[in-house]
């Protein structure tokens, strides 16, 4: 025992700590070491903290505005002046006409972009828009293309973009979930789409609202406990001990993993998920901006309204559903109905962020899981097209008033500059800082991406 003499009894302070000869002793290798498994153990134990990118990301958060069904693109932001001319003549299927859009297209901003007049409020911000006009996906199936657009698989069960999103980089607000959908389909795959799979459960997104009812009646059920908060917590860690015991005999049981995070995570939304979902304290030209209070747009609005309130809380990732764009038949007044309860909508979130300064490391995404076909089915419709099709982005790092590739002069199949969904998960995640080649899961032997072996950057779109 280490004693000074004149005080036999009294311990003497080491002259360095097991810490110490770990940082001194062979460069400090051994301390490295530690502090590698430390953080690691760190990140283990708050899964949804913020992680660094791989590299400077020129975006921070994502709203991706889904519309489930398939827009016509040869409608709304592909023209094509053949298509016109040819209207009724014979077109490229056996007994097929071609059938031009019944609405005009005309350039905007300084760039010139060409968009229908469907979108008179969404077109004054065509210079922080880059279409997308050459698309393409795998199958011309509802359920197979959807799944694709949002886990990069119709074939096998795979964690969604936002799900990959979150796991990459974290949240910025522990006490709200990283990713967030609303409205999602009760089809078309279901929960797949914002499923984690074999990712951890609590990267899964978080549903709010149903597809068939307004957004103004959702609701996080049950998140006002009829108890007090700290009695809550009691029973609460009774419950996690139960659960956590069952892990420890059980330790491969993702189930019982993905209760014990969601658990923890929905005792902590009590805090703030009901404020955020409050919209009576958004002044009236907030409000009105968004087009809440007019029957067209009430709907689409809130939802729009309620992911800028989220994002500005620190979610990640937010996706808005809206549907039905299957038109196959009465294309005029579905398409115009469609098309009239999101322009105003999506224009105003545009500019409720720019005045806000989110814009510019917002990115925003628009689109559905493929396009129509140029040429009729029956006197007022459209078949599905999954050859050809547009999407748009803006926002966050994305080359504004662009357009990317094309479709050929009548818009049924892409011809230049191609992009596969692949291509367009890797683009997302580049601009969010990720490398698609390196943000991988290892599962069940092999290391999974969201790109699977594919997908290239399309740096066309990239400022």
């Amino acid at each position: 025992m280490n004693t000074h003499p004149a005080f036999p009894c009294q311990r003497l302070a080491p002259l360095f700590t097991r810490r110490d000869a770990l940082k001194g002793v062979s460069c400090g290798f051994g301390y490295l070491a530690f502090a590698g498994i430390a953080t690691r153990a760190a990140a283990a134990d708050k899964p949804l903290a913020p992680k660094q990118p791989h590299f400077a990301a020129k975006a921070k958060r994502v709203i991706f505005l889904c519309m489930r069904g398939g827009p016509s693109h040869v409608d709304t932001f592909d023209y094509k002046p053949k298509l016109v001319a040819d209207d009724g003549k014979p077109g490229s299927r056996p007994g097929s006409t071609w059938m031009a859009p019944r609405w005009k297209f005309a350039q905007h901003g300084k760039s010139g972009l060409w968009i229908s007049e469907l979108f008179p409020s969404l077109a004054a911000h065509a210079d922080e828009m880059c279409l997308v006009r050459s698309m393409h996906t795998d199958l011309p199936a509802h359920p197979q293309a959807f799944l694709r657009l949002h886990t990069g698989s119709s074939q096998f069960v795979r964690p969604s973009l936002g799900a990959w999103t979150l796991y990459g980089l974290g949240t910025e607000n522990e006490n709200l979930p990283g990713f967030i959908t609303i409205t999602p389909p009760s089809g078309f795959g279901g929960a797949q789409n914002y499923g984690s799979s074999f990712l951890p459960a609590i990267y899964q997104g978080t549903r709010i609202g149903a597809d068939n009812r307004p957004i103004a009646q959702a609701e996080v059920k049950n998140i006002k406990p009829p108890v007090t908060t700290a009695a809550q917590r009691l029973e609460l860690d009774l419950v996690q001990t139960l659960n956590r015991e069952a892990l420890r005999r059980d330790p491969n049981n993702t189930e019982i993993e993905g209760v014990i995070e969601s658990y923890e995570l929905a005792f902590r939304m009590q805090t703030q998920i009901p404020g955020l979902m409050d919209l009576t304290k958004e002044s009236d030209a907030t409000k009105k901006l968004y087009g809440l209070g007019t029957n067209a747009t009430d709907d689409f609005g809130r939802k729009c309204l309620l992911a800028r309130r989220y994002l500005e809380a620190g979610v990640r990732f937010v996706e808005i559903c809206h549907g039905n764009w299957d038109q196959h038949f009465g294309l005029t007044r579905a398409l115009e109905n469609n098309c009239t309860a999101i322009d105003k909508p999506i224009a105003g979130l545009f500019a409720d962020l720019k005045q806000r300064g989110l814009l510019k490391d917002t990115l925003i995404v628009w689109g559905g899981e493929f396009g129509r076909t140029p040429y009729a089915q029956g006197s007022d419709g459209r078949d599905h097209n999954n050859k050809g099709f547009t999407l748009w982005m803006a926002g966050g790092g994305v080359k504004g008033g662009t357009s990317h590739g094309s479709t050929d002069d009548h818009g049924a199949e892409a011809v230049q500059g191609k992009v596969h969904i692949h291509d367009w998960h890797a683009t997302m995640l580049h601009l969010l800082g990720l490398d698609h080649e390196k943000l991988t899961y290892r599962y069940a032997g092999r290391d999974f991406r969201l790109t699977d072996v594919k997908g290239e950057v399309v740096k066309g779109v990239i400022a």
